[in-house]
């Protein structure tokens, strides 16, 4: 079979405080973090995971959260090291931190860079201060502002900003202000994305006031036309880049690659030799899951996908990305022949939501790239 690229994903999963908005996995920290241990169960976690991976090298490195920049900058050095002694690394490989501005000191961030992250996604969301309050950050509009300085001065030629827009009771022209506001920093990417209300958040049980749908449209179009302005290229639904510096790790995930999740919480998804596609879960509490990691036991579930699965996960990813996806690349990451769609090609096509470019590349349209649920719902 061909080999699919592999990504290792690496959850730490603490917070200062939830935010209102937040449901990934998170937790407030203690007192005390226990860095240590955790450290020792992530590497005792991959460890166990070793033998579903044997021979393939690793693509890219995202560590994610929760708050990973709580981590001391010797932690992440053990963390790394540790990785190393276990797995081919290349040096030039995407190693991507997640942090926040509440978290960022020079030095910090300085050793971080000499530890081996090369790339740093800063979690500013907003530049006002009123929206910070209401979105529950710990941050300030100063420090969101001092953020990508010190990225800079750290040594990070390469860093991505999160922004949200749609935020309680903005205007248009303060959510231009925002994206012109991380512009102005010249980022090498940028992540642009409505807020959204989930389940199992505090926004969910006391929903804010949001913008209502046409100043939604509004700063959805006068958004994307700033960024183009300014030289960066939208290649997913909420990922803006300039040229050649899309996220590597990320890509790999909206492209049906393989990814590898240790920490707590964090899922996986391998393709074995046989083309059987596994997904695999961790136990969700940090307590229990360092006390299973470190015994080899991490996995909390597992499953196997089945052929309409398959088809259905590999739509959810691939569409989102502005170019779509292309027969081989289909047959390569699901293992079935294209044939076993066309049905729903031709349903999508005759909709308008869905268009072949070239040869066998197939992609949304401007009003399938509008209408996203509607056109994935088609592959269900």
């Amino acid at each position: 079979m061909t080999i699919i690229p592999l990504s290792l994903y690496i959850h730490i999963p603490w917070c200062v405080r939830k935010c209102p908005y937040c449901d990934f996995n998170s937790h407030q920290m203690p007192d005390e973090i226990p860095e240590a241990d955790y450290i020792e169960a992530l590497l005792s976690d991959l460890e166990s995971e070793l033998p579903h991976i044997w021979g393939r090298p690793i693509e890219s490195i995202f560590i994610g959260g929760g708050t990973p920049s709580l981590f001391s900058a010797e932690g992440i050095d053990a963390l790394l090291r540790g990785l190393r002694e276990r797995l081919p690394l290349r040096p030039t490989m995407e190693i991507t931190l997640e942090a926040n501005p509440g978290t960022f000191e020079q030095e910090r961030f300085s050793a971080y860079r000499e530890a081996g992250i090369n790339r740093l996604s800063i979690g500013i969301q907003s530049y006002n201060a009123g929206h910070l309050k209401a979105l529950g950050r710990i941050h300030n509009a100063e420090e969101a502002i001092n953020a990508a300085h010190i990225a800079k001065q750290a040594g990070f030629d390469n860093f991505n900003l999160d922004l949200m827009h749609g935020l309680p009771q903005q205007t248009p022209e303060q959510a231009m202000h925002d994206l012109q506001k991380a512009i102005s920093f010249a980022p090498t990417h940028i992540s642009w994305y409505q807020l959204t209300i989930e389940k199992n958040t505090l926004f969910h049980h006391s929903p804010p006031l949001l913008p209502d749908d046409e100043h939604l449209w509004q700063i959805q179009k006068q958004g994307q036309s700033l960024l183009a302005d300014a030289g960066y290229t939208q290649y997913e639904v909420s990922a803006y880049a300039q040229k050649n510096r899309q996220c590597i790790h990320n890509i790999n995930y909206w492209e049906f690659g393989d990814y590898l999740g240790i920490g707590a919480g964090a899922h996986g998804k391998i393709t074995q030799p046989d083309g059987t596609i596994t997904r695999h879960q961790k136990y969700r509490q940090p307590a229990r899951y360092t006390k299973e990691a470190l015994q080899g036991k991490a996995r909390s579930a597992t499953t196997t996908l089945e052929k309409q699965d398959k088809i259905f996960e590999f739509m959810l990813n691939t569409l989102r990305l502005k170019e779509g996806f292309n027969k081989v690349a289909f047959e390569r990451r699901t293992g079935l022949p294209l044939s076993k769609i066309d049905s729903n090609i031709k349903q999508a096509t005759h909709q308008g939501l869905l268009q072949q470019t070239r040869n066998d590349q197939y992609c949304a349209t401007k009003q399938g790239w509008f209408f996203l649920n509607n056109l994935i719902e088609i592959f269900l």
